[in-house]
């Protein structure tokens, strides 16, 4: 039986992503609406209820790639198989940020969707390095930037930690793309030349009163964190500019991209440890919070982590009514 791989399909409004056994090639219904039948797996007992065999909605051929025979049955991903995988690209983050410290990356770019621990797992490989600046109350060697930051945020920022041991983390700082002046100061601190120099032509009173010079160089490194796939954006206003970031450094996109893949990385975490630590729940009812997720993800106004932790808290709050709690808080109203 051929395998066929669907991207960016449909069934009862739920994105479908993934690789399966063909059943029927592509049709065409009345309404002008494509679909493919495919035999279900393991991996998708959830999504498709327990049905056998199921018709995928796609908008394109273009969706649609089918593979012969044997070779077609090692892209069918087991959930081991996912979780394991998308394990392997947080290790990665977590070797790259190390990487930082030692000063061999000396930028780098985190992309994934929202609320599935890109900061946290910078955060904790940071912290770990700062445990002894901490006890002896010196100034720490790194910086988290989070949210709207101006060109001239920016520079003074990266003077006050541009020695070769620091390290600046613009986290969700996107605005800084827009707007022509940061993305200049950027891709200087990210320039892959032996000098980084780094230069502020206007007169400036708040640089003035803060001590930072007008020139200087940047031996630093920089971890920019965000939602935004730099390599298939498109925005044309910032596609040059992007660009000649990603020339300049690395990029690590974490590869979250449908909603499996989300449920997959909170049962990663939950797994290894770390998601519901904090909650005191048993392992059986950990498991009833990601079954609910996972029966109600089409609903879910997001499938991250946070909101793991959002419907655990409601649990705590009301062991009777979590799930009734949990619907009127984080899950969208049913259109009638």
């Amino acid at each position: 039986m051929n395998i066929v791989k669907i991207e960016n399909g449909s069934y009862n409004n739920t994105e479908i992503n993934g690789c399966f056994p063909l059943i029927k090639g592509i049709t065409k219904s009345k309404d002008g609406s494509y679909f493919v039948k495919v035999k279900t797996t393991d991996a998708t007992e959830k999504v498709f209820a327990g049905r056998d065999a199921c018709r995928i909605k796609i908008a394109s051929h273009d969706q649609i790639t089918e593979v012969e025979g044997d070779a077609g049955k090692e892209l069918v991903e087991t959930e081991d198989q996912a979780i394991d995988r998308i394990a392997e690209r947080f290790s990665i983050l977590e070797e790259m940020t190390d990487a930082t410290l030692d000063g061999i990356v000396r930028g780098m770019v985190v992309t994934g969707p929202p609320g599935v621990g890109k900061t946290f797992g910078v955060e904790q490989i940071l912290e770990k390095d700062s445990l002894f600046d901490v006890m002896a109350d010196r100034p720490l060697r790194h910086t988290f930037v989070k949210g709207a930051m101006s060109a001239i945020g920016l520079y003074s920022t990266l003077y006050k930690y541009s020695d070769s041991k620091s390290i600046v983390v613009l986290d969700d700082c996107d605005s800084i793309l827009f707007n022509e002046d940061a993305l200049n100061i950027l891709k200087a601190a990210l320039d892959s030349g032996k000098k980084r120099r780094i230069s502020w032509n206007s007169d400036s009173n708040f640089l003035r009163r803060e001590g930072v010079p007008g020139e200087f160089e940047f031996k630093g490194s920089v971890i920019f964190i965000t939602n935004l796939k730099f390599d298939s954006t498109r925005q044309t206003k910032i596609k040059d500019h992007l660009e000649a970031i990603l020339s300049r450094c690395h990029y690590l996109d974490l590869t979250l991209d449908t909603t499996r893949d989300k449920i997959m990385r909170i049962k990663q975490i939950a797994r290894d440890g770390g998601l519901f630590d904090t909650k005191g729940l048993t392992k059986i009812q950990e498991q009833e919070i990601i079954e609910f997720m996972v029966d109600n993800q089409d609903r879910l106004r997001e499938v991250s982590l946070r909101m793991a932790q959002k419907i655990a808290d409601l649990r705590n709050m009301n062991k009777a009514r979590w799930q009734i709690l949990a619907e009127s808080t984080c899950m969208k109203r049913r259109v009638s």
